[in-house]
């Protein structure tokens, strides 16, 4: 038997099909990214929740003409599978496969790139200024969702939007992570009435007969808008300029198509509430969406999934952070909705009423933070790399500055896989580095991480720990953390023939490296600097005073970061300074080893730079 999927390699395509066939398309949507994420990986339960909104929008609107703008990204599978990269789904994820997120360069059907949260709207309103300036027709829609209203960037593109009232329609996917408002059949049948011509000519005509008596018409569209507001749960939206519908049941293709059809045709900015369930389609998905959130490789008839040997960086934090919170009643932690991926979860179930997770609001979260501090508190703020891009102001302005002792905690530093350039942590070292009064290190190992968290609480400075995904290299742990001297390298091999700087999870690898030159009869010593700021200058130097040659190594930015500090202070002095990391572009997604490989950064790399300086 022919499935419906089968006929479908663009949206023009979809259009085609009869309405009373689009759910068992959409269940068919669901089992192909159910089957290919269990062997990739990746976000489940979100794309799972939005099948139907994806088929009833590209029913409805026209891309790639319409411009369809997706919020964070990570819901867009069925996006893709509807247009025309079904055959090249499997490879989602995959080096030299399809990204997990839309991306301009990868389909023009994808009109925006994104894989943060919170800038779908702005975007959104972008193109509809740009549209108009350019005097064209197309609409425009953006799909917010996941969270994503919880970032102050997405309430800025919503009151510039209202201002300039222009049309353009944000559809808000709450699947339960935002606004949780419980949808029945009255709620639905009202934004129908509401949507359809016969109600919008009805509301006119009683506008423009009121309007007749002299100083009632302002007072009565008002009075209206009022009642709507109270009727229906959209005053915010309403008061930001937009006409809001909703909320309506995101799982019925027909009402959708038809609400959807009803809007098109409407002027100035309008909001569409959508529920949807986070996972739905998939039992265990439905049942744990936060586990399926993003999930790695999992059996699809048990939903379970590989249990991992090794004990991860996120986890030996979670520990140590709570067994240190067990007898400082002023540690506190923060996150930005990500207390899973953090590990805060363990310390929210012990301490709740030191915990906070603020939303996908990261300059809110530090500066947050910096006040706690300030008030005597000592607040962990565990953010990914990635995300801590977006308050750099704050780090500066809010805590640095006023040297207040903040503690950032950075997990996904380096590169982070299969979620590619927008999760890489590939910045962090080269945006922190240039920040006064903050002390930066980052592990060689798990069992350093917990002497970090130790070692930062106890420093009463800022500070910044940054560390990798992923588990850890299955060492010894230490049953109690201890205090290390900031700003002091450790020396871990001796050599005299060439040095190896490194700083973070590559110590290791510069280890590996150092191994095998010793069987080319190259001795090379490894020193694991652990501090970026303050860094061991006086370390580097009495090295230099008998080894002239040296490779640094990092998985960071070459400009910017570890590598050209230790040149600069090198500089003059006649000795030979090279650098491993990572290059001046953005890094694409992929398996971990190929990555690291073709940014040089193998063991085998490090001893093909150090015969090439011999």
């Amino acid at each position: 038997m022919v499935k419906i999927l089968d006929t479908i390699n663009s949206p023009q395509d979809l259009k085609k099909i009869k309405k009373g066939d689009l759910p068992f398309l959409a269940q068919e949507i669901r089992t192909e990214i159910i089957n290919t994420i269990s062997k990739n990986g990746g976000h489940l339960a979100s794309s799972l929740g939005v099948v139907d909104l994806t088929i009833a929008i590209h029913y409805v609107f026209n891309s790639p003409e319409d411009k369809i703008i997706w919020d964070v990204g990570h819901q867009a599978y069925a996006h893709k599978i509807i247009t025309g990269r079904r055959e090249k789904f499997e490879t989602i994820r995959m080096h030299n496969g399809l990204s997990g997120f839309p991306k301009i360069e990868e389909s023009c059907y994808d009109s925006f790139g994104v894989g943060h949260a919170s800038t779908s709207i702005s975007a959104a309103l972008g193109f509809t200024v740009s549209r108009d300036l350019k005097n064209e027709e197309h609409k425009v829609v953006a799909i917010i969702g996941d969270g994503s209203m919880t970032g102050g960037l997405a309430f800025e593109g919503l009151q510039n939007a209202g201002h300039l009232k222009k049309d353009m329609l944000v559809i808000l996917n709450d699947n339960e992570m935002f606004i949780s408002q419980k949808v029945g059949a009255v709620a639905g049948y009202f934004a129908k009435l509401l949507t359809a011509g016969m109600t919008r000519k009805f509301e006119e005509k009683v506008i423009k007969t009121v309007s007749r008596f002299h100083g009632f018409g302002a007072s009565f569209r008002k009075l209206l808008k009022r009642a709507k507001v109270m009727l229906f749960p959209g005053m915010l939206f309403e008061e930001m300029g937009f006409t809001y519908f909703g909320p309506v049941q995101g799982h019925n293709i027909d009402s959708l198509t038809v609400i959807l059809e009803n809007i098109k045709g409407m002027k100035g900015p309008i909001l569409l509430h959508v529920v949807t369930k986070k996972g739905k389609g998939y039992f265990p998905a439905e049942n744990d969406p936060i586990k399926f959130h993003g999930v790695g490789n999992f059996n699809v008839q048990t939903g379970t999934s590989e249990k991992k040997q090794v004990v991860t960086y996120t986890k030996v934090f979670s520990d140590t952070l709570v067994k240190l919170a067990q007898t400082d009643e002023k540690i506190t932690a923060i996150t930005a909705a990500m207390p899973e991926g953090t590990g805060l979860d363990k310390f929210a179930k012990k301490f709740p009423e030191r915990y906070f997770d603020v939303g996908i609001a990261e300059g809110h979260a530090v500066t947050f933070a910096a006040a706690q501090a300030a008030a005597g508190l000592k607040p962990i703020c565990a953010i990914y790399s990635t995300f801590m891009q977006r308050a750099i102001d704050n780090i500066i302005h809010d805590v640095a500055l006023q040297k207040l002792p903040v503690i950032f905690a950075l997990d996904r530093a380096g590169l982070v896989g299969e979620d590619g350039g927008t999760h890489h942590g590939a910045f962090d070292l080269s945006y922190l580095n240039f920040i006064p009064n903050l002390v930066i290190m980052s592990p060689a190992d798990e069992n350093e991480l917990q002497h970090m968290l130790k070692t930062a609480l106890s420093s009463r400075k800022p500070c910044a720990i940054r560390y990798p995904r992923g588990e850890g290299l299955g060492v010894k742990l230490d049953k109690s953390p201890h205090i290390l001297q900031i700003g002091k390298g450790v020396i871990l091999k001796e050599g005299e023939d060439i040095c190896f700087l490194a700083i973070g999870n590559h110590v290791t690898t510069c280890m590996q490296a150092a191994e095998l030159l010793a069987a080319k009869n190259i001795k090379a010593s490894v020193v694991n600097m652990r501090f970026l700021k303050p860094l061991d200058v006086k370390l580097i130097k009495e090295i230099f005073s008998k080894i002239k040659k040296f490779i640094t190594v990092e998985e960071n930015s070459l400009i910017g970061g570890f590598g050209e500090v230790v040149k600069a202070i090198l500089c003059g002095t006649g000795a030979i300074v090279e650098s491993l990391g990572l290059p001046d572009k953005f890094i694409e997604h992929g398996n971990l080893k190929i990555l690291r490989e073709k940014c040089g950064l193998t063991a085998e790399n490090i001893v093909q730079k150090a015969l090439e300086i011999f």
